[in-house]
């Protein structure tokens, strides 16, 4: 097939009915055209010629040139499209580096094969323009709902027509085992929009917690409005979800306005979620407090912070134990993600038992190393003395608000508390002597002996080798594995040691050593302050 005058027109007709079909612009469809006649030609001139097409916009015309360039003498690489300035002088009256040598050649007979590899690199040029419009048009749509119809089914995969573009609901992003037919009207979240070289490139979700948010926002005018916000979403998808909601209007019940009238609202975002039921809570500062409205129904007695491991103990009465945890853990484990933190139910009785073990652990403590008997002991646990240090350097006063203290006793009692942890003091020193502690570690100040002793028996025996240690190996921590926290034992945890102080040290040692500049790191801390200090001049 060559490119004659009886079908120049045909391709300007051909191309402006591909960019109608594929809603691209026609000028791609051209362009795409130009690229496989070039291609075509190259395959009957010579592959390394450099060989263009220009197809005129209004004639259909095709014109086919060879471009030779001018380039240094050393720098000829392909010798059909590059030559030299001397080269160049037939050719042009005073070439340069840089001057193109256009000569027109004559248009090629496309074979079948030529033909065939033609239309392949249209369609793939057309293909890649329709992805690019598709991104352009999908991409700031992402976190949002979108409706479209079923087209197939691949592999559990749902392929979605959504207008203008296809988008893909994988299997293990639908709720429970909801199927679908062709034709059927689906609605989804689009949970991202990205380019990919084949294949949708929008994903879609029915089982992210935002799916619901924004069901909520389209059946509760008050959340569109933004007088209700969402904080805080946690699903099992098609089974149970939580939801935390702020009302910035005090005249307007946030968990009455998500309900609707007769439950009309919630009932609406239910239906479309296969029935999967839904506790709408009100959404609290208080860390506490609002841990107590996620756990509900269950009833609370009782809440314990540890900020440290953002870990939360909750005590319930013993009956509310199972409806505390719910059906295989689900109530605590939504009340977990929404709030944010790893949540632990203990019964009243489980907790009553493990304050009992404490108080007899500090009871024999005190026992054993202040040589008292039971009940003074006792007496010692019960007014909030946990371990000698407070006993030793408390203020007096503190203890002779204790019914039956008086002066001489309390004396008695912190100078023996002192002499045991005197004592203990020289035997931990001695120990990581033995141990090989060297003399820079434990003059380092900010350790005690008992913390170098600790060191020691690890292989920390230098200020260089507790230099090299990280802060959490030092301090503790908590890391995630395969979705689980897991915690890190810190060397110095024992002794209350935080992640700050523990940084502090090891920069301090790293100083010492002249490993760091601590002119360096007074600017660090300048340059950390400096957000601070404008936004308060703000």
């Amino acid at each position: 097939m060559a490119i004659t005058s009886a079908n120049q027109l045909e391709l300007l007709q051909t191309a402006e009915a591909v960019a109608r079909e594929k809603m691209i612009e026609p000028e791609l469809v051209i362009e795409a055209m130009e690229d496989s006649l070039a291609r075509a030609a190259k395959s009957r001139y010579g592959a390394e010629m450099d060989i263009r097409v220009k197809i005129d916009r209004k004639t259909g015309n095709a014109t086919f040139t060879r471009i030779r360039t001018v380039v240094e003498d050393d720098a000829v690489e392909n010798y059909q499209a590059q030559l030299t300035v001397d080269q160049a002088r037939p050719y042009l009256d005073d070439p340069k580096v840089g001057d193109e040598i256009v000569d027109q050649v004559p248009p090629v007979e496309l074979g079948r094969i030529a033909a065939q590899s033609a239309k392949q690199v249209i369609l793939q040029r057309v293909r890649e323009a329709e992805r690019d419009r598709q991104y352009e048009e999908f991409k700031d749509r992402a976190g949002s709902i979108i409706n479209g119809v079923v087209k197939r089914e691949e592999y559990g995969n749902i392929i979605v027509d959504v207008g203008r573009g296809e988008a893909i609901l994988r299997r293990n992003e639908k709720i429970g085992r909801e199927s679908y037919r062709p034709n059927d009207r689906i609605r989804a979240y689009v949970k991202d929009v990205r380019r990919e070289s084949r294949g949708p490139q929008i994903f879609l979700s029915r089982t992210d917690p935002q799916f619901m948010a924004e069901l909520f926002k389209m059946e509760v005018p008050e959340i569109y409005d933004g007088i209700i916000e969402i904080k805080a979403v946690a699903r099992d998808p098609g089974s149970r979800a939580k939801i935390a909601v702020i009302s910035y209007d005090n005249s307007i019940d946030p968990v009455g306005a998500c309900v609707g009238m007769r439950g009309s609202r919630v009932q609406a975002v239910v239906g479309e979620l296969q029935g999967e039921k839904i506790d709408i809570i009100p959404w609290n500062e208080d860390q506490a407090t609002f841990l107590v409205n996620a756990l509900q129904p269950a009833e609370v007695s009782k809440v314990v912070f540890d900020e440290e491991a953002n870990k939360i103990e909750v005590v319930v009465p013993d009956e509310q134990l199972s409806l505390a945890i719910g059906r295989r853990g689900q109530n605590v484990r939504l009340a977990s993600q929404l709030t944010g933190m790893d949540i632990d139910i203990l019964t009243e009785e489980e907790e009553s038992k493990r304050r009992q073990a404490e108080f007899n652990a500090r009871t024999a403590l005190f026992m054993e190393a202040l040589d008292l008997d039971e009940f003074f002991a006792q007496l010692l646990v019960a007014e909030g003395f946990t371990d000698l240090e407070e006993v030793a350097y408390v203020d007096l006063d503190e203890l002779l608000s204790i019914e039956g203290v008086d002066e001489g006793t309390a004396a008695e009692l912190q100078a023996r508390a002192r002499d045991v942890l005197e004592a203990r003091t020289k035997a931990a020193l001695e120990n990581a002597r033995a141990l090989g502690a060297e003399d820079s570690l434990i003059e380092f100040e900010g350790l005690t002996p008992q913390m170098v002793e600790a060191l020691a028996k690890d292989g920390v025996k230098t200020l260089e080798d507790f230099a090299t240690c990280a802060d959490w190996e030092l301090a503790g921590g908590w890391t995630t594995v395969n979705g689980q926290r897991v915690k890190d034992e810190g060397l110095l945890e024992p002794f209350d040691v935080s992640l700050e102080e523990a940084q502090t040290m090891v920069m301090t040692a790293r100083v010492q050593l002249g490993w760091v500049d601590p002119t360096e790191l007074e600017a660090d801390a300048e340059e950390t302050e400096t957000p601070d200090d404008e936004e308060a001049g703000a």
